[in-house]
């Protein structure tokens, strides 16, 4: 799906890089934004984006969501859904999926992985690059 990798996957990286209080605070609201019209797109009945079975958006936004807990969370202050939210039930079934479960890093190993994002270490990738640089994604 091409919203992810377009809108979710590029403002997770200006959250995560991003060094000043304001710019953190900016772009932390653009991703409630792109998360917003994603789950506005959602089924209201749910718990997964077309219904009560996993689809390929849940499969592409999935590494993010745990992300959003896993790296967002500790680095950036990345607030829990709000109980009884579509959002809410939307994380609570992708993070509860088999498939998830089983190829979900340990906690540590997120944190260790993206603390050069966190930190904008100079030169840790082309992803970094581009997004220092206000350019589209490698």
């Amino acid at each position: 799906m091409e919203y992810v990798n377009r809108h979710i996957v590029p403002q997770f990286y200006r959250y995560l890089q991003a060094q000043e209080s304001k710019d953190q605070v900016e772009h932390a609201g653009e991703l409630k934004t792109q998360l917003g019209k994603l789950i506005d797109a959602a089924s209201k009945d749910g718990p997964f984006f077309l219904g009560k079975k996993m689809s390929f958006v849940d499969v592409q936004i999935a590494p993010w969501v745990v992300r959003l807990q896993r790296v967002l969370k500790p680095y950036r202050g990345w607030p829990d859904p709000e109980p009884g939210t579509r959002w809410a039930t939307w994380v609570e079934a992708i993070e509860a999926h088999a498939a998830v479960k089983a190829t979900t890093s340990d906690d540590q190993l997120y944190l260790d992985s993206y603390e050069r994002y966190a930190e904008n270490r100079p030169n840790t990738s082309e992803v970094q690059k581009a997004i220092n640089s206000g350019r589209g994604l490698p």
